[in-house]
């Protein structure tokens, strides 16, 4: 690797992890907002949105100019393709803690639902998987980007139960549809995010080892155990 390329590439590491810790509060605080009933902080999710963006536009151009300039082989290359793909995911994910914020703020103008949620412990779940794939992409530590694929499946369960909550709740109070629509759309928001840190670990086993697993994260445990007739999943979005 030449002295250019290096710092070039360290200078990329810089800014995802930067990326990384802006996304991971834009989550926290859309989720506290959202279970405390805190319009004030889902309000600073939405105004710091335009950070996010930024951040992962020049990460690109700098990803572009490497290739352009450097044309990097090998583990380089394989280092550009998933900041790329990781980049993307993270912007994503920043745009769905911004819709968790806006159904915040119309949530906390009105009494909330007379009716039992587990908010609190879907959006801790939620959390655990957005902090494990960001570290895991710190230390690119396939390991624990494992333990986060082994977690995706409670986050879709608890979005099914409240669906099915909620879907029976206006059945019997239809003047609260317009609430609940709105929980459900968190709810829905909570598990796209649960996805992207599932995409993210992926991506991490990628750069570490090389693999793609994508689609193949079905009672997965550990990248280096996976054996070769694991059952297909069905794709991340």
């Amino acid at each position: 690797m030449t002295i250019h390329l290096q710092r070039d590439m360290e200078f990329l590491d810089k800014q995802l992890l930067l990326l990384s810790s802006m996304v991971e509060e834009a989550t926290n605080k859309s989720i506290l907002a959202l279970v405390d009933r805190r319009p004030e902080i889902a309000r600073e999710v939405i105004r710091d949105d335009d950070d996010i963006d930024q951040k992962e536009v020049l990460i690109e151009e700098e990803c572009l100019k490497i290739l352009a300039l450097h044309q990097p082989v090998a583990n380089d290359l394989r280092f550009i393709v998933a900041v790329l793909k990781v980049n993307n995911d993270l912007e994503r994910m920043g745009d769905l803690a911004v819709n968790i914020a806006e159904r915040a703020v119309y949530l906390s103008k009105g009494d909330p639902l007379s009716v039992a949620l587990d908010f609190p412990q879907m959006a801790e779940g939620v959390r655990n998987m957005v902090r494990k794939s960001l570290d895991a992409l710190t230390k690119v530590d396939s390991h624990q980007a494992g333990q986060v694929l082994t977690m995706d499946d409670e986050i879709d369960d608890a979005n099914r139960r409240m669906f099915d909550i909620l879907q029976e709740h206006m059945l019997h109070n239809p003047t609260t549809i317009k609430r609940a629509v709105q929980l459900l759309s968190a709810s829905r928001h909570l598990e796209r995010i649960a996805d992207l840190a599932t995409n993210i670990a992926e991506d991490v086993v990628y750069m570490a080892e090389g693999k793609l697993i994508r689609h193949l994260t079905e009672n997965f445990s550990d990248p280096k155990n996976q054996s070769s007739d694991t059952k297909s999943k069905a794709p991340k979005n």
